[in-house]
Parts: C-alpha cells; structure tokens; sequence
C-alpha cells in the first residue's frame, strides 16, 4: 500500500534514461532543484555517429546506482519514507533498453520506500524545464525541439498536451547530426555546427520545405541539399566554406520551425510561448523566438540551456504537474518507446 506523507513541501526523486545520459534529481515543488546528476555517454557513441543501443543500455546499468545514490547526497535525502513525496521516472518515448533501466529503477525506490510513482512522458519533461525559470499562463505553444522530436504541442491548460505539428521524416536535432556526418564531425553536432556557423555566412540557398499541413515540419529535403551541395563540390574538386554550409543549414532549420511557429500563434492565439528541447540550446533559435516574442507580443519562456539536454529534473518538474492531480502508475508499468502525445 501507498502511504502518503503530509508535507509542506513536495519533493520528488526523478529518473532519466531515455537515450544516452544517466539522470537522478531531487526535485521541490516542480520548479526549484535541490541536486540533477547527469552521467553522459558521449565519449562511448562518438565512434559510432550515433547511439547504440545495447552500449546504452550497458551505461545505464553502470551508472544508475551512483547518480541515485549523488543526487540524495547532494538534496540531503537521507529518509526517503519521510522526505519524498514521490518517485517518478520517464517510461517513453525513448530506446527500449535505456528506458528500462530508468523505470526499473524508479519503481523499485518507490515500492522499498512506500512512496507513490509517477510515469512520466519525456517530451512533457522537456516542455516542463520552462517552469525552472517561472510558472508557464495558459494557453501556452510549446515548441519541442531535440534529436528525436520536432513538434508544435498547444497547451490549452495545465498538464495538457496536443500536436498540432510534427516531423514527417527526420527531426531536427537528427538532421543536425546528419549534416555533422557530412561535414565531417563527431557526434553530436549541433554545438560544433553553431560555432562553425558563428564563423560563416548563410549565402547558400537551401531548401524549407513546405507541407501539406500547415504546422508539419520536413528536415530531410535539407539534410539532401547539403549532402548534394557538399558532394558535387568534392567531385569536381571545387573549393567551398563548410563555415558557410553550416551557416546556411542552420538558417534553414531555424526558419522552418520559426515560421510554422508564426503560423500557430496567429491562429490560436497562446499567451505564452515555451521553447525546450536539446536543440533549444542553439542560439540562433532562440534569438529568434525572442523576436518572434517581441513581435507578436507574447512572453517567451525559454528552458535554461543547461537544462535543454536530456536530465532528471525536467523530469521532477512534468513529475509535479501529475503529482499534484494524483495521477500515480501502477508498479507493473511497462515502457512506452514510441509514446507520445494525441493529435489535435
């Protein structure tokens, strides 16, 4: 049985292990961190372009007791039973062995602990890192931006999400990493590509693609041009600016998600726009919702950068939203890798 404690404060122990890092956080009352341990496997993928799946799932394995037992350390948890108010652990969308991992572990805390357990959706946690820097005023556009996802989510109230646009091929942190592939770089490539970018100018000409609906996005006509670009180039051993080419692709991508962006907001009118997701921590996305905010006159909640990457905490703070409306699991919960959010 479930015992519930009466607590001014309510703190949750979370879980992230979707893909490739290893994440424990103790998080208070969905917005401030007392301890977000993070154990990246860059290093071990980097020769691989990508992740692996089975050397994931091999990390996490390694690495989820020692960031559990740091984050308690650093929150100063040391009676779960009576300073937790719940565990929460995200159970998709993500690789089916790394999930695992993550939501074994969550599970089994809150059983030993008699602690409730929250599964949470890892797209809601990346949308939630905005309530670490203030309270999100609904209606709200989210836009997820990451390696594995591009969607425009509305938010009519809170805790509640629909798509109203999605990629139809390759997502834009994917075609990040693609183009890195292209121009020669290790995994990921989205910061190299930004600095690279800062370096070059976006005097090439690539192509946005244009959907059928409205607010659908399609990255892998771009990552076709750049290859086409950088390929004919090296066949006929004519120099050009890979600064330049990264400049270009970067302006590509951030204006086919500001512009379907454009179009959500004049047709639903949010009253907040939220920005999360690996790729959020690109600058030059964000310089431009920060004009889109100030055009259209909308407040910009932008996750901190150091929190666009995968991590606990986001997970703690989408964790409290269902906290709060009791909305536990049951501990027989099986991962989802291909969760996500119903369409408008």
């Amino acid at each position: 049985m479930v015992l519930m404690n009466e607590k001014t404060d309510d703190i949750i122990l979370a879980f992230e292990s979707s893909a490739d890092e290893t994440s424990a956080a103790v998080v208070k009352n969905g917005n401030t961190i007392l301890s977000n341990v993070v154990a990246t496997q860059i290093a071990s993928h980097q020769r691989f372009g990508g992740i692996v799946p089975e050397v994931a799932s091999r990390h996490h394995l390694e690495w989820i007791n020692r960031v559990t037992e740091e984050a308690l350390t650093k929150a100063g948890i040391n009676d779960p039973e009576r300073q937790l108010s719940a565990v929460a652990a995200t159970y998709g969308p993500g690789l089916v062995g790394s999930l695992l991992v993550g939501l074994m572990a969550g599970k089994t805390f809150a059983m030993v602990h008699h602690l409730p357990f929250i599964a949470v959706n890892h797209l809601a946690g990346h949308i939630s890192a905005a309530n670490f820097v203030k309270a999100t005023v609904y209606p709200a556009l989210a836009i997820m931006v990451s390696g594995g996802h591009t969607e425009l989510l509305w938010m009519e109230k809170e805790n509640t999400f629909q798509i109203i646009g999605t990629t139809l091929d390759d997502a834009a942190g994917e075609a990040f990493d693609k183009v890195g592939r292209i121009l020669g770089l290790k995994y990921p490539a989205g910061k190299e590509i930004q600095e690279m970018a800062g370096h070059g100018k976006a005097v090439i000409k690539f192509p946005i693609a244009h959907t059928e609906d409205d607010f659908d996005f399609s990255f892998s006509g771009l990552k076709s041009s750049v290859l086409n670009y950088v390929h004919h180039h090296e066949q006929v051993s004519e120099e050009f600016n890979r600064n330049d080419v990264a400049a270009s692709f970067q302006k590509a991508v951030v204006e086919a998600i500001t512009e379907k962006s454009r179009l959500a907001i004049e047709k639903f009118q949010p009253k907040q726009l939220l920005l999360g997701g690996g790729v959020a921590a690109n600058l030059a996305l964000r310089t431009a919702f920060e004009n889109l905010s100030k055009e259209y006159k909308i407040e910009l909640t932008e996750a901190p950068i150091k929190l666009s990457g995968d991590n606990a905490a986001m997970i703690g703070a989408a964790a409290y939203l269902n906290y709060k409306q009791r909305l536990f699991a049951p501990l027989d919960l099986n991962v989802d890798p291909s969760l996500n959010f119903a369409r408008m």
